[in-house]
């Protein structure tokens, strides 16, 4: 077998930015700030954001006012400041005119001196003036001028020429790479070696043609797909069991076989055809024998949680027991609700507002079975919560926990199944680059009755027009949702706001208003959610507290103040508080004045659509993905050369790459699959299926 370059040959790339030359404390702090990291790797995957092509000379005569421009002149005189708020001018000719070199700060009066014929660049003003060059070289060493310059993304008080000498050291320690794509691929997309493409992007001659990034983002667009399908592999290849129908023993439990039907009987309506092809795809997963871990992306009001208490009732039916975990403590006694009322087995829930004997019951039914199905927050996770035999864990909304709480829960059973669940859709470019370790499944539409929202738009100018039109639902019996901005990411703050908002309408609504935030007393605020729900309140002031796990079927209007301070997704689970029972339904999305035109655009889709999945997708388009399923809500995480969205494309390319490569080499031992080892390193991929274990 060739010789592959071995792992640690990779070390020079990893090192700290200080071990570059002329690279001090303070200086590695200013770039790692500006490279989001502190190595050398950090560095080389730095991308220019655009170039400068110096390489085209003009006169001074030809200059047109605000142009950058490269001019080759004779230095004419040299004019000291006076006074020290002065500059220093330097008045140059090229035979075609004359201009002045306007230095405030660092005059280099070494390099210059009349009658010097040198090569300048900068933005040329119109008056003829051009502060503070760019660059200055004798014109008898052009090869000190720059052809072509990088503009590198930069933070306050770092310039391009910190940037430039450790770029260029930079590139000499890439050590000789064996190529991990196939010969036929580079020469059908017209792309050089890794190296190559670094330094075109790096250390350009000429300005670069696209495909020198294309190639960088393809390498870092496959180390992803390829680690996902590493994790997905570990995934399906843990062992797991096979969860089939058998008698309980316990006489007092409806015989399992009619369980699923029973509660469906008290449900009301029958599975719609999403519902049941999604069901299909969990019990295939439940009845293989190996551990599922499954996203279930269910649009708002699509019916998800139904599709959950089905599939844990398929572990009930197997003798085992089933665990559902919400973020909130809301969303939790929802989920316990509805299980009362169309569970035919107990359950029980599990907060930390359940003290005492109760405490002491669940528990204990807990442990030695004889409650199958557990309801609760992040409880259910602490030390002292015993499960006789926990055969699936659901997880809902699970981007609100860390972690280790999710990992938690599938650890206290064995081999226990995992399903977790999201209302916020997930553009297809986050669940190929983000969620590619899972199985997916996708509930579209909504169940038989559910109404479209009436979805409109208001200046804030015109909320007085908006609360008139409040005082008429309320007069007609409406129940209605205002809901206020989210001001920070501070609670302290979006509570002065919400309390702000609620006196302001409480001279005209009174007594028929409530107020709910996350910093009341859990009681207090469950008591304002329950007098809305019973109708004792018909406006209820909130925060984005009512966002998941509040179900009042009358509430058929929701106002969002400052809506475009919310992210689209936030805003589609807002609204589908609302339409969920016989009445139309109306969502108001009040905005400033001075909207950006970005901003319009996506108040304007959500008006357009109430499809989660096209909002998802086109949000992604817009703003970039950030943390889609969190509270920062712009930006792409996690890639330095791809762009997923507008790479599409080489995205779908690299995933077909991977499942190819990864059937012939699941172990990367072929001569290949040791070079992909190398890209994984230097993409920070190679130990990522290594974290994956229950979710």
């Amino acid at each position: 077998m060739p010789i592959i370059v071995e792992p640690w040959r990779l070390d020079p790339l990893f090192a700290e930015l200080g071990s570059l030359r002329g690279v001090g404390d303070a200086l590695g702090k200013l770039m790692a700030r500006a490279l989001g990291g502190d190595r050398v790797i950090d560095l080389l995957f730095h991308v220019p954001e655009s170039y400068i092509d110096r390489r085209q000379r003009t006169t001074i005569r030809a200059a047109l006012p605000l142009q950058t421009v490269t001019l080759e002149v004779e230095v004419m005189t040299i004019t000291p400041p006076e006074t020290p708020r002065q500059p220093t001018k330097v008045t140059v000719t090229d035979g075609t005119g004359f201009c002045d070199l306007v230095f405030f700060r660092a005059f280099p009066h070494q390099k210059l001196r009349p009658g010097q014929r040198v090569l300048i660049a900068g933005k040329m003003d119109d008056r003829r003036q051009i502060a503070h060059p760019d660059h200055i070289a004798p014109a008898e060493k052009p090869e000190q001028f720059p052809g072509v310059e990088q503009v590198w993304p930069l933070t306050a008080g770092l310039f391009a020429w910190h940037l430039r000498k450790p770029m260029a050291e930079a590139l000499t320690r890439i050590p000789s790479l064996p190529e991990w794509h196939d010969p036929a691929l580079l020469r059908r997309q017209g792309w050089a070696g890794f190296t190559a493409s670094l330094t075109a992007l790096q250390a350009p001659e000429a300005l670069p043609s696209p495909l020198p990034r294309q190639r960088l983002a393809y390498d870092e667009l496959l180390a992803g797909q390829i680690a996902m399908g590493l994790m997905r592999r570990r995934v399906r290849a843990r062992p797991g069991r096979a969860l089939t129908n058998r008698a309980l023993t316990d006489s007092a439990l409806t015989p399992p076989a009619s369980l699923r039907a029973q509660t469906l009987e008290a449900f009301g309506f029958d599975l719609t055809e999403p519902q049941r092809h999604v069901l299909a795809e969990i019990d295939a997963d439940l009845s293989a024998p190996r551990r599922m871990l499954r996203l279930l992306q269910g649009d708002v009001g699509s019916g998800k949680t139904l599709v959950a208490i089905l599939a844990m009732l398929r572990a009930v039916e197997a003798g085992a027991q089933a665990a559902i975990m919400a973020p909130t403590e809301i969303l939790a006694r929802q989920h316990a609700r509805t299980l009362a009322r169309i569970c035919p087995v107990p359950s029980a829930l599990l907060a930390s507002s359940v003290t005492g004997r109760e405490r002491a019951r669940v528990l204990q039914g807990f442990a030695d079975g004889s409650i199958p199905i557990a309801i609760g927050t992040h409880a259910l996770v602490q030390e002292g919560v015993e499960f006789r035999d926990l055969a699936l864990a659901v997880i809902d909304e699970q981007h609100r926990f860390g972690v280790n709480q999710r990992l938690l829960l599938g650890a206290k059973g064995e081999h226990t199944d995992v399903l977790v669940m999201t209302a916020t859709p997930i553009p297809r470019t986050m669940l190929l680059t983000q969620w590619g370790e899972m199985q997916t499944s996708r509930l579209d539409g909504k169940p038989a009755g559910r109404k479209p929202i009436r979805t409109t738009t208001h200046p804030l100018s015109s909320i007085g027009v908006v609360c008139d039109a409040v005082s008429r639902a309320i007069a007609g019996g409406a129940r209605v949702y205002w809901v206020c901005p989210m001001v920070s990411e501070s609670e302290v703050l979006d509570l002065a706001a919400v309390e702000a908002r609620y006196a302001s309408l409480a001279d005209r609504f009174g007594a028929r208003m409530g107020l709910a935030h996350g910093r009341q007393d859990t009681m207090v605020r469950e008591q304002a959610l329950a007098d809305f729900a019973a109708g004792r309140t018909q406006l209820l002031v909130a925060t984005t507290v009512i966002e998941v796990g509040v179900d009042v079927p009358e509430a058929s209007v929701i106002v969002i103040e400052q809506a475009e301070r919310f992210g689209l997704a936030q805003l589609h689970q807002l609204r589908g508080r609302v339409g969920r029972g016989a009445a139309e339904s109306f969502c108001l999305l009040l905005y400033d004045d001075q909207l950006s035109e970005t901003a319009r655009k996506r108040l304007m889709l959500l008006r357009e659509t109430e499809d989660g999945f096209r909002i998802a997708d086109e949000d992604f388009r817009l703003r970039g993905g950030g943390d889609l399923l969190g509270t920062r809500q712009s930006g792409l995480p996690g890639w330095r050369l791809a762009n997923p969205e507008t790479d599409e494309g080489l995205l779908h390319m690299a995933g077909r790459d991977a499942e190819a490569l990864l059937t012939r080499d699941a172990d990367l031992v072929s001569e290949r699959g040791q070079a992909i080892r190398l890209l994984l390193r230097l993409f920070g991929r190679d130990d990522a299926f290594r974290t994956l274990h229950s979710g």
